[in-house]
This record gives structure tokens, sequence and C-alpha cells, in this order.
């Protein structure tokens, strides 16, 4: 008999999805003019503890307006991870600004250390503008994606950030339900802790509305801006007067109605990607080339994604692996490939990358979904202990 298919990350939809998304067909308001959408956001604004919350089409177009909040304009430059998916960076071009590579940390977010020495010695600060050497160009802002559910190392990088006239954009699409735990900023979650935050409901995600993100801030105006800015900035709605280019980027009430089951179930999606974890932490404990990497001490994460790093020595490499779990029907993935090396940025300035490098090359993603039971997490293990043997 063939062996049940085990798919890396899918989506849990067993509460009131139907339910909710069916009330909405049958009163007929499924676009963006719905109450589930309002709704919706106050749900995220109050389990997040922001100030408020503007719903959009998905965690990119969200970064991108919030790019344009934070005033980025074209010829600025944006500091901004390599190791990251694609999207994270390809707003910073949408508004004709440049955006300059950073390093990561063990945590697989931004390195602060590689941060604050770039600040330091590669730029000018001068009349509270941060000067980059290397082009001349005004730095106006810091994205910080906070990886895989983890916690870039946020007291740090806001310190430094602050220092030199930073604004800071949170790319917390893969930590809705992260935060500290501990030190000064316990109980903060992810996408709070700098200007403004971005999470994401794609498919793949913890929850998730099909498509879908929101933007949150703490800042009256930069949520009044967003909504009007994501809603083709009309002035007059019953005369179409417009005063900006707006953008058609609000979610529908469909996706909201979606979204509000899911989240009655985040905190249980949690507990299960959690224990998940734990699982396969203890099964590769005694496995000398093989680590499931570890998340930042003193957060609760959201267990988002599960990192194993295949060391040197082990008996097949990473790719290999890959396709011996394949051929298992276990669906694995490699790390992002890393974008300071694509195509469309390959002449953009990074600096001093060595770390994502690694990463890239010995990370494999294993199957994480919050309906994975005991026995997928136990075959998983299995047959990648087999594959070293």
């Amino acid at each position: 008999m063939e062996r049940k298919f085990i798919p890396l990350s899918v989506p849990n939809l067993k509460g009131n999805e139907l339910k909710y998304v069916t009330h909405a067909v049958e009163t007929e308001w499924v676009s963006s003019g719905g109450a589930y959408v309002s709704e919706f956001e106050d749900k995220i604004a109050q389990y997040v503890g922001a100030k408020g919350a503007v719903s959009c089409q998905n965690g990119t177009s969200g970064l991108h307006i919030a790019l344009m909040l934070m005033g980025v304009e074209a010829g600025d430059e944006v500091i901004v991870p390599t190791l990251t998916f694609i999207a994270a960076v390809n707003p910073v071009k949408y508004i004709n600004a440049e955006p300059i590579f950073m390093d990561c940390d063990e945590s697989l977010t931004i390195c602060p250390e590689k941060f604050q020495s770039f600040c330091e010695n590669e730029c000018h600060f001068i009349d509270g503008q941060l000067i980059n050497k290397h082009t001349n160009k005004h730095i106006k802002a810091l994205i910080v994606v906070h990886v895989f559910g983890n916690m870039a190392d946020m007291e740090r990088l806001v310190l430094i950030a602050r220092k030199y006239g930073l604004k800071i954009i949170e790319d917390a699409t893969e930590a809705l339900g992260t935060y500290y735990t501990a030190g000064p900023l316990s109980g903060k979650h992810a996408g709070t802790l700098g200007d403004v935050g971005v999470y994401s409901f794609n498919g793949n995600k913890i929850i998730t509305t099909g498509g879908g993100g929101m933007l949150v801030s703490d800042d009256e105006n930069v949520l009044n801006r967003a909504k009007h800015l994501t809603t083709q900035a009309k002035s007059d709605e019953l005369y179409y007067t417009h005063d900006a280019i707006g953008y058609n980027y609000r979610m529908t009430n469909l996706q909201a109605a979606l979204g509000l089951a899911q989240m009655e179930q985040l905190e249980h999606f949690i507990s299960i990607k959690k224990s998940n974890y734990e699982k396969y932490f203890e099964a590769f404990g005694e496995e000398s080339t093989l680590e499931i990497l570890t998340f930042r001490e003193g957060i609760r994460p959201n267990y988002w994604f599960y990192s194993l790093y295949v060391k040197d020595d082990h008996l097949i490499s990473r790719n290999d692996m890959i396709q011996f779990l394949h051929e298992e029907r276990i669906q694995t993935r490699p790390v992002w490939g890393l974008i300071h090396q694509q195509l469309p940025y390959v002449n953009c300035q990074s600096y001093k990358i060595d770390q994502a490098i690694d990463y890239v090359e010995h990370i494999i993603n294993l199957p994480c979904s919050s309906n994975l039971s005991n026995r997928d997490v136990e075959i998983v293990s299995e047959q990648v202990i087999r594959s070293g043997k």
C-alpha cells in the first residue's frame, strides 16, 4: 500500500470557517464592505496589543503601504535582510528605492552586530540623517523580518535604528503569536515593536484567509493613512473624489470571515506546533550530524516552521536529503535563495554576508502543519534519521 503523503505546511480548517463564510455569502457581503473585515481588524489589533489594524490583500501589499507611510521615496535606501522570502524586499523596488542587504545571526534574523557596524563604519550621520558613504543616498528605514516564527533581537535593533533616525518596519508575516516573555519588552508581540508591523494570512501561514494581510501600528495617523491608501484614496466616497494615488488593497469580507474563525483557534494551533517541534527536537537529540535549530530565549515563538540543520558529515547532503524524503512521500524544502544573489538584486549593496550563506546550504524545513499527527512526526523523524544510515 502506498505510504501517506505528508505535506510541508497546509491549512487547518476544522473550526467555524464554513459557518462564517456561509453567513457572508448568505448576506451577500462578499467584497471589502462587509462587517467581518472590521471585526477581523479589531481582533488582530486586540490580540497583538496594537492601537489598530488595517486589512490588506497580502503581506506584500502591507509592506508596500508601510514603506510609503514611513516616508520612503524614490532614490532612498532601506536596510533589509538577505535571508528572507523575496516578497519582503520587492516592495522597496515598487517605490523605486534601493535595498541594502544584511547578514543574519543564529536566529536566522537580521544580525544586530553587522547592522550596527554598517551604520558606524559605512555611513555618515549628518543632521539626523544616515547617509551611505558608498552612494551618498539617505537610508530611511530598516525592514526586520521575524523568520519562521522566531523573534529578531528587537531590543538591540530598535536602539540602533533609533540612534540613526531610521524608521522600523516589522515583517511579522511569519510571526503572528510570537512575543517576548522576559526582559524590558516582555509581553510585546512581534509586529508591534517598531513603527509599523505587517502580518500575512497566506495559505501556509499559522492562520490563513487564503490570501490576505494586516498592517498594525500604535500611530493613529499611520492607521488612518493606511486605510485611506488601501481603499483607493477616496476623499469623498459619494462623488468619487480622490486626493492621492490609492490602491485596491483591502481584504474581502469572505477572507475576513475565514480569518475570524482561524483566530479562534490560533493558540490551539501554536500549542500543537510547539508539541510537534519538541517531538522533532527529541527525535534528533542523539544525532550528531543533525540539529533542530532553536528559537530565541525569552520569547514565546509561534513555532511556525521547523529548521533542521544538516551538517557536512551527514551521510548525504541537504539537497540529497530533500530528494530522499520526496521519494518517501514527505514534502520538505530548502530555505529561500538569498535575495542579494537573485537576478534583480545582484548589483545592490550587501554587507559582510557569510552566516546566511551557511544556513542556505544546510537548512531543510520539515513538515510543520498544525494538523500533523504524532505518527506523521514519527514517520518524518524516522526517515530523516534513516537518510544518514
